[in-house]
């Protein structure tokens, strides 16, 4: 039994095609597990919710931003934030218009309906008995904590509360994560758009499993960076800047906003 571990595409069709030729180079795998936050920010969210829904055996759960769109709420700073702090405005404004461009994209195509069925966990056990959760942020949420690089146990520990699982699979916070606490190994495969310098290649994860036990393989793939930022001022993306400095490694992560 394999799997595939995707998460945080963030509306970028050509990392995950770049993903999804690596899965098929590795012999392919008998289920997509995609963890959250599929069409938001990026290029091409039709493209990309078109290509997740052919996969074979695709299992899917809903990350913070998947929620946003069909609600319309939308990420920090808020309305409050930026009464306190005049100087958020510009980055509220573009946040807002990014938010309201992907949804006049998918709503006339009525993937927003698709959207709004995700499942906020999903489930299953191993060959060898253990017990898989898949989720976007942390166990019983989509939002808020998460599970970033250099998390402490202590931390880690209080995100897996409930749990019920032995293993347990996140994305949400774009960074690479393999750590056991109280007995539960957690994963994070990292992101397949967005990542943060050093390494700006799309990064998933490879779990094969049978009845003896299970195996994690993390797993990075180079794309074409230039290609993304052609295609998002081709579009005209509202938030053509930001993107941007993720394709040129210029955002850094700020894991403080995961500790909240």
């Amino acid at each position: 039994m394999r799997l595939a571990l995707l998460a945080d595409i963030h509306g970028n069709s050509i990392a995950l095609d770049a993903v999804l030729a690596d899965i098929q180079s590795q012999g392919g795998v008998d289920e997509h597990w995609v963890l959250g936050d599929l069409a938001a920010i990026g290029h091409d969210p039709i493209g990309t919710l078109e290509r997740v829904k052919r996969l074979p055996n695709g299992r899917f759960v809903r990350g913070n931003t998947d929620r946003y769109l069909v609600t319309g709420e939308l990420p920090k700073p808020s309305f409050t934030e930026v009464e306190q702090d005049a100087t958020l405005l510009p980055k509220l404004v573009e946040v807002a218009r990014s938010f309201a461009w992907t949804q006049g994209v998918l709503s006339g195509n009525g993937w927003l309906n698709w959207l709004a069925k995700l499942a906020l966990e999903q489930r299953a056990v191993l060959p060898d008995g253990t017990r898989l959760l898949g989720v976007h942020a942390s166990a019983n949420t989509d939002d808020g904590r998460g599970a970033y690089p250099g998390i402490s146990p202590t931390e880690l520990s209080s995100l897996m509360q409930g749990c019920d699982a032995d293993l347990v699979c996140v994305g949400h916070t774009h960074g690479s994560l393999d750590m056991t606490v109280d007995g539960i190994r957690v994963v994070n495969p990292g992101s397949i758009s967005n990542s943060f310098p050093p390494d700006l290649r799309a990064s998933y994860v490879l779990l094969d499993a049978d009845a003896n036990g299970y195996r994690i393989v993390h797993r990075r793939v180079d794309y074409d960076h230039a290609a993304v930022i052609a295609a998002v001022r081709r579009v005209g993306h509202p938030a053509a800047e930001f993107i941007v400095r993720y394709m040129q490694g210029k955002n850094t992560p700020n894991w403080s906003k995961y500790t909240q």
